[in-house]
């Protein structure tokens, strides 16, 4: 069977993984720090075979500084390169395992310490160094074998197969239990980007909802919220004003120049009006050649002045498509009182817009520039 191979670990993986080593770190010294009270309490309560000079140098001290040692100076690896820091870590654990089992190999479960670096190796993910780790296990057995006189005799012809095939085993187990793992972030991660690219397209779809497709205005829809969302809060004491955009003789566009163009012409006129615009405005497509507009955050002569100036842009700008001609529209414009309903304030914007262009039309009529006939 091929086995999978998974990329490198990312610098947010790096960064996930440096916080559990230093959390195995302070482990080590939990670790020592009770193996340390561990051994003085036997020696003050219970039977030990051994003197206080015996116990106190090479039972307690000594190893207790030999492994202090080696956590700091894992530790300062840890500081200076994240990169060996793993193997740092690795190293260190072993080292301090094969100390505690030198000195309690009495006791018949203390030597299945050296399969806890494996198992933790698992945290990481990664294989490489779940297998550097037993490989480490596999010397540091066979340095204990070979060196430690004490360590043989406590052992027998079992435990000499058993040990090695238990190292084995737990390489296997977690091999295993890190390609599940890594399946299964695999699978997360791919959940996650389906579940984004369907966030993205949920707002694409709402997008396209709320908007019209030839200008990228909002629609009719989309309008009326915002208006009664308008009428609520200047009930409250936040006024806007409502304005009425239709362009000139779009009929006679269509019919001279076809509906393609009349679209083009539609287009470029929108994007006129989104150009022209406060930002805290709200322009929607309300129907045919008809535009809506809600103005925020101004007076009514600053209203008058912005729908005036994008009147006269709109009138400057030459169409390629209409022979470099131009078009003009018709504007109607009235500010929002206390007495307007959400009918009658559109209503008597309606009336204006048909005022304008009853009275020669490419003007701007509000109830205090009334159109002249």
């Amino acid at each position: 069977m091929k086995m999978r191979s998974f990329p490198s670990p990312s610098y947010a993986q790096l960064q996930r993984q440096t916080k559990w080593i230093k959390w195995f770190m302070r482990t080590y010294w939990i670790v020592i720090a009770v193996h340390f009270a561990a051994q003085l309490l036997s020696f003050l309560l219970l039977p030990y075979p051994s003197d206080a000079h015996n116990f106190y140098y090479y039972i307690l001290l000594y190893p207790t500084i030999l492994m202090s040692a080696v956590t700091v100076l894992a530790q300062y690896i840890q500081h200076v390169s994240v990169k060996y820091s793993f193997y740092a870590l690795f190293i260190a654990g072993t080292i301090i395992s094969m100390y505690i089992i030198h000195l309690n190999m009495d006791i018949r479960i203390i030597p299945a310490t050296i399969l806890l670096p494996i198992v933790a190796s698992t945290v990481f993910f990664r294989i490489n160094l779940t297998l550097f780790t037993a490989g480490l296990q596999i010397i540091a057995f066979g340095i204990l074998y070979k060196w430690d006189h004490l360590f043989r005799l406590y052992l027998n012809d079992f435990d000499l197969i058993a040990i090695p095939i238990f190292i084995i085993i737990c390489t296997l187990v977690a091999s295993i239990i890190i390609i599940s793992g890594r399946e299964l972030v695999n699978d997360l991660e791919a959940t996650m980007i389906a579940k984004q690219e369907l966030i993205a397209q949920n707002t694409m779809m709402s997008k396209l909802a709320k908007t019209d497709a030839l200008t990228s205005l909002f629609n009719h829809i989309s309008f009326h919220e915002f208006y009664e969302k308008a009428l609520v809060h200047a009930e409250k004491g936040t006024p806007f004003h409502l304005a009425l955009i239709d362009i000139d003789n779009f009929k006679k566009i269509n019919d001279t120049y076809g509906h393609r163009t009349g679209d083009i012409v539609l287009s470029k006129v929108a994007q006129l009006i989104r150009d022209n615009m406060s930002p805290a405005d709200i322009a929607a497509r309300y129907g045919g050649e008809e535009f809506a507009v809600l103005l925020f955050e101004q007076t009514f002569e600053e209203a008058y002045k912005l729908m005036e100036n994008m009147r006269k842009k709109i009138a400057q700008t030459s169409h390629e498509e209409l022979g470099n001609r131009s078009v003009t529209v018709s504007i109607g414009l009235k500010s929002y009182s206390p007495n307007d309903t959400k009918v009658s304030l559109f209503e008597d914007v309606d009336a204006l817009l048909y005022a304008a262009k009853r009275s020669s039309k490419n003007k701007t009529v509000t109830p205090f520039h009334p159109a002249q006939y």
